[in-house]
């Protein structure tokens, strides 16, 4: 098993080079863009839309504590692996379905896509923590799937100051309050939406939405698994 570990300590490594890449200049060109366009919107809109992104957030972790398995205890790394990697195939292709459906709706269906995601990205990353051993019913822990979520839907800058909580997480943890209030769910929701809105907006368009609904989640779900399990291998190998 010393090999395996060694396997994924490599792939890491891999990860950890990706997730501190400097932004390039298509990057930078696009969130400046981004931010001048949520610069027009008035303060009262980014209020309410934070809001329903905080409560949607809120309904779902709560939702998927109940629902969410026992965290898996006595295997070793390359089993739980070999779960999680099931797991996304399973999410990526309920994604994709959902994608489909909603984009073939048109618009009212459409704009019902980003609640629905949401709730199917939160509650795989619960099933996430489940198999790699971590129990949801902490708040540390639904605090950590923030950040996972962070990590994989931000612009480069914030994903780097993301990934720096992540790579020392219990030093994170213990010197901050441990509560949901701790969160900037405004800048949370405003990465979100700015790191999805071409996808999502393509999706509108009539004949091509349901297509793209169906790559675009396939293509989110797969970025959010890879994330989710080396953000998991990470604290299970450094805990070693």
């Amino acid at each position: 098993m010393e090999a395996y570990n060694v396997k994924v300590l490599a792939e890491l490594k891999k990860w950890q080079r990706k997730m501190t890449r400097n932004a390039s200049l298509t990057d930078r060109v696009a969130k400046n863009i981004q931010n001048r366009t949520n610069r027009l919107i008035p303060d009262k809109a980014h209020e309410i839309i934070t809001a329903a992104i905080k409560n949607m957030v809120g309904a779902v972790l709560t939702g998927s504590e109940f629902t969410t398995r026992e965290p898996l205890k006595n295997i070793d790394l390359k089993e739980r692996d070999r779960l999680a990697l099931a797991k996304i195939s399973v999410y990526k292709k309920t994604a994709s379905l959902e994608g489909a459906g909603t984009g073939a709706g048109g618009i009212l269906l459409g704009f019902a896509d980003f609640p629905l995601l949401l709730s199917i990205k939160i509650k795989f990353l619960f099933e996430m923590a489940s198999i790699y051993g971590f129990d949801v019913k902490d708040l540390r822990e639904r605090l950590y799937i923030l950040h996972l979520f962070q990590l994989a839907f931000s612009s480069r800058e914030k994903r780097m100051q993301v990934f720096q909580r992540i790579l020392d997480w219990d030093e994170y943890i213990y010197r901050h309050p441990i509560s949901m209030e701790t969160v900037d769910w405004r800048t949370f929701q405003q990465e979100y939406r700015d790191y999805i809105d071409l996808a999502k907006l393509l999706q509108l368009v009539p004949v091509i939405g349901a297509f793209v609904g169906a790559v675009a989640n396939y293509r989110l779900l797969g970025e959010l698994g890879d994330t989710a399990m080396n953000g998991y291998r990470l604290r299970l190998l450094k805990d070693r």
